[in-house]
């Protein structure tokens, strides 16, 4: 898949801008810095200066870069160019996930406290909005969707698939969004209990499609078809 640089200026932007606001804020840093929290908000873990405001930008910049070279790497690399634009919102998302995250740690060390639990359910169930959002428009490929050993077999059963996978992920991202507001242990069984079962469906479902697939194809280099 060709590079398409004036889509990566957001993405790079988000990592220079996680490294430059650490380069500012390291003056002034406490030497512990909050780098964990539980679900109730709590802090329960503190680190120094290098691990508090380096080890996410790091995290974003190793992120940025493999899933830059991965379409590289694939060897169902042809099918990355049918699916360049929802590649680059999931590629995006993910950089946004950590950039987020790390602007969580800054506004806490500024002396503002907020209710970390509910931010990070949030921020992780908006992303497998996104995620379900464009799962359909997903091609064969080794690495970024579904993938059992009927769904990278069957062009049927990848797209089949990743259509009813679509509605799996924003329903527990959206279960997600509202656990935020309901943090209970019970709550949170549940959601996991959901969460589990939708896997399950989606594996049995791939292998459904696939054995009534007449068009059946090897792995290497993805399946056949559009």
């Amino acid at each position: 898949m060709k590079t398409v640089w004036r889509l990566e200026v957001p993405q790079v932007g988000l990592v220079v801008l996680m490294f430059l606001l650490a380069a500012v804020t390291w003056p002034t840093a406490p030497e512990r810095i909050p780098v964990q929290w539980n679900l109730q908000g709590e802090v329960s873990r503190y680190a120094g200066r290098w691990e508090g405001l380096l080890l996410l930008p790091t995290l974003a910049l190793f992120i940025y870069l493999f899933l830059l070279i991965l379409p590289r790497i694939d060897p169902a690399r042809a099918n990355y160019a049918r699916f360049a634009g929802a590649y680059t919102v999931i590629r995006f998302t993910l950089l946004s996930l950590v950039a987020l995250a790390y602007g969580v740690i800054h506004v806490w060390i500024r002396g503002t406290t907020i209710d970390v639990g509910a931010v990070i359910l949030l921020l992780v169930g908006i992303t497998l909005v996104v995620f379900g959002a464009v799962s359909s428009q997903l091609r064969p490929n080794w690495f970024i969707g579904i993938r059992t050993p009927w769904t990278l077999t069957s062009q049927e059963s990848w797209t089949q698939t990743h259509r009813l996978g679509g509605w799996v992920f924003m329903i527990l991202g959206l279960g997600l969004v509202g656990l935020t507001m309901l943090r209970t242990r019970a709550a949170l069984a549940a959601w996991a209990g959901i969460g589990a079962l939708g896997v399950a469906v989606l594996v049995v479902y791939s292998y459904l499609v696939w054995r009534d697939d007449p068009h059946k194809a090897p792995p290497a280099g993805g399946a056949r078809g559009a």
